[in-house]
């Protein structure tokens, strides 16, 4: 089925003036199908939903070395052994999205750079100082061989997803991607097999697709088949990291991006004295220029609205509009979500910055719901801090109870807290010091040995002066000439109470 970006697309197209043929040969979309979304207006049918047919890949795979590749065979003994039924077309395009059958030519010698070509993927790990702390970053970095431009980013954790999204930010950015991509055997692209007899996922071999070009593996133990690639780790190591602070990951990539797009394409390689610029330029006319009509990735998943209203992801919570409660899907992009119900848009959110957990969003231009998510935690970071800069033993008592096995941590914390503003901190500090004599670890316990203390010491409350500025106000004067509010009422109530 084809998505609704896609759609829009074909439909944007046609309304610029572009025919139908055109359209069709552009995206590769039959000329009925884009006569029926022209019909349509772009817009998806809301058709009820038919089953449908799908097999292991695995056994496909088993299936299709056992009967030399015969598809017919292949297709009597699922019916006849698995007892599946199965159109002989559609078995076939399974079988053509798996690649089985296809050869692949791939070369892992060295040859001489050509124009428009290879371009070269990989990923590294690093160990950096981001902000105040030691963090595990990863680098995911594409080099285009002839020209020798860059596109540098850093990521938490890269999957499948990320490198998709990768990909998009880069090709879109230069606007040109080469005829091939070398990578190593990962298996963020691989679904098996190494080298030249490498099998590419079909997921990702469709996605390099629509930007025209095609995944390659290099031979095992065969780095230096993108060596343009490692060498360009580094000079990430000696030439980016060194003299660069970052405060956070987005601080780290913002200078990332600069470095990797601005300084270096002007600066001359050191052994041909070419420019990456200029080079690129040149190399454009070889390079298969990117669609302006690519949708960027997506991965969609279902959440459960809450009975306050909020749909949970990634340990944030996001408002739903509306008054539904029902189930809907969340389409997580590189840098953005969207909210769909039954294909209707209900709210597009900015993905917050790296290592922002538990908080609330609402739409834009929108007034913040009244309630909070009910699965949100509620942190006691605060509570605790304000509480070990009270005294040296009240930090010392926190942490002796803290560590004891069966005590409820976040609990305990804010019943301390809640007294600890009830009384004063002298009293405060010595119900402290006693509880920590006895290893009182029992919240209650701690509160009976405040009163006990307050009724063995006489405390009493503090007079609070009052600023007799009051007494001037207008509203004050104003009050002061009404006739006193009769309360015998009130005090008759009290005696049939009583009595």
């Amino acid at each position: 089925m084809i998505n609704q970006d896609k759609r829009k697309a074909i439909y944007s197209l046609y309304t610029e003036g572009m025919e139908i043929r055109e359209i069709s040969r552009r995206l590769q979309v039959s000329r009925n199908t884009v006569k029926t979304i022209i019909a349509l207006k772009g817009t998806v049918p809301d058709l009820p939903r038919k089953d449908k047919i799908s097999l292991d890949p695995e056994l496909l795979v088993q299936l299709y070395d056992q009967c030399e590749g015969r598809i017919q065979r292949i297709h009597e003994k699922l019916s006849e052994e698995e007892e599946t039924e199965i159109g002989y077309s559609t078995l076939s395009a399974m079988i053509r999205e798996l690649g089985l059958g296809q050869s692949q030519e791939t070369r892992c010698a060295q040859f001489p750079d050509e124009p428009g070509v290879e371009m070269q993927h990989d990923s590294s790990t690093y160990t950096r100082s981001i902000g105040d702390k030691k963090v595990r970053i990863i680098a995911s970095l594409l080099y285009y061989r002839y020209s020798k431009i860059r596109y540098l980013k850093f990521y938490r954790s890269f999957n499948r997803f990320k490198m998709k999204c990768f990909f998009h930010e880069a090709l879109t950015f230069w606007g040109y991607a080469a005829q091939k991509c070398i990578i190593d055997n990962t298996n963020l692209a691989r679904l098996r097999g190494s080298g030249k007899n490498a099998l590419i996922v079909p997921e990702m071999e469709q996605f390099a697709k629509g930007y025209g070009f095609e995944f390659m593996c290099h031979e095992i133990r065969h780095p230096n088949r993108k060596a343009g690639n490692e060498r360009s780790f580094y000079t990430v190591e000696t030439n980016f990291f060194p003299g660069r602070s970052f405060e956070s990951l987005e601080d780290l990539n913002e200078q990332a991006f600069e470095w990797a797009t601005v300084r270096m394409p002007n600066r001359r390689v050191s052994k041909t004295r070419l420019l990456p610029l200029k080079a690129f330029a040149y190399e454009q006319s070889y390079l298969r220029k990117v669609p302006p009509y690519v949708p960027p990735p997506y991965r969609a998943c279902k959440r459960d609205t809450g009975q306050y209203g909020y749909a949970s992801f990634d340990g944030n919570f996001y408002w739903v509009p509306g008054t539904d409660r029902a189930e809907v899907s969340v389409l997580e992009y590189s840098n953005y979500l969207k909210i769909y119900h039954k294909r209707k848009l209900l709210g597009e959110y900015d993905l917050p910055p790296n290592g922002v957990k538990n908080q609330r969003f609402s739409p834009k231009g929108q007034p913040a719901p009244q309630h909070q998510p009910k699965y949100r935690k509620k942190p006691t970071a605060e509570e605790e801090k304000k509480l070990r800069s009270v005294s040296e033993e009240v930090s010392a008592y926190l942490n002796f109870v803290l560590k004891e096995k069966g005590i409820t941590r976040h609990r305990f914390i804010r019943c301390l807290s809640s007294l600890q503003q009830k009384i004063t901190p002298p009293l405060f500090i010595k119900t402290i010091k006693r509880a920590c004599k006895y290893r009182i670890t029992d919240i209650e316990t701690v509160q009976r040995i405040a009163l006990l203390l307050m009724n063995e010491g006489n405390y009493t409350v503090p007079f609070v002066e009052t600023n007799q500025e009051f007494r001037k106000r207008e509203s004050y004067l104003e009050g002061a000439t009404v006739n006193e509010v009769d309360l015998s009422r009130y005090d008759k109530s009290t005696e049939d109470s009583n009595g």
